[in-house]
């Protein structure tokens, strides 16, 4: 049994030890990455990026994130993903996407993104 130390009390405050912390695994499929895309106009999509030129991305598996809960930002949504499922509206996978200025784009972690997958689709 280990019996290590992975966190510390100093001041009445826990910290953890740097080393015990796992590294983040980014989804990959390949070559590609899957990333959230915030466009300047069109919302913000999550897929598999397909190429990237100037302000101009192509996603394929896209879906839009039209609204999420359970994740305060962006960034965290693309870290630990959703803790609220069920209360987000993210509508149906398209093939493929071409979106103009993006002005943001952030890698997403497996964790993530198996968390965006498992959201149902929204549909009126």
């Amino acid at each position: 049994m280990n019996m290590e130390k992975t966190e510390i009390k100093i001041d009445g405050r826990d910290y953890v030890l740097k080393d015990s912390i796992k590294p983040l695994t980014m989804a990959k499929k390949g070559t590609q990455r899957y990333v959230i895309a915030r466009t300047y106009s069109a919302g913000v999509f999550a897929g598999w990026l397909v190429s990237k030129k100037g302000k101009e991305v192509v996603l394929s598996q896209a879906r839009r994130l039209w609204s999420w809960q359970g994740a305060s930002s962006l960034s965290q949504l693309a870290v630990d993903g959703t803790s609220k499922p069920s209360e987000c509206k993210f509508p149906v996978e398209v093939p493929k996407v071409e979106l103009t200025e993006v002005i943001e784009l952030l890698d997403v972690s497996e964790k993530a993104r198996l968390s965006i997958a498992s959201v149902k689709v929204w549909q009126s």
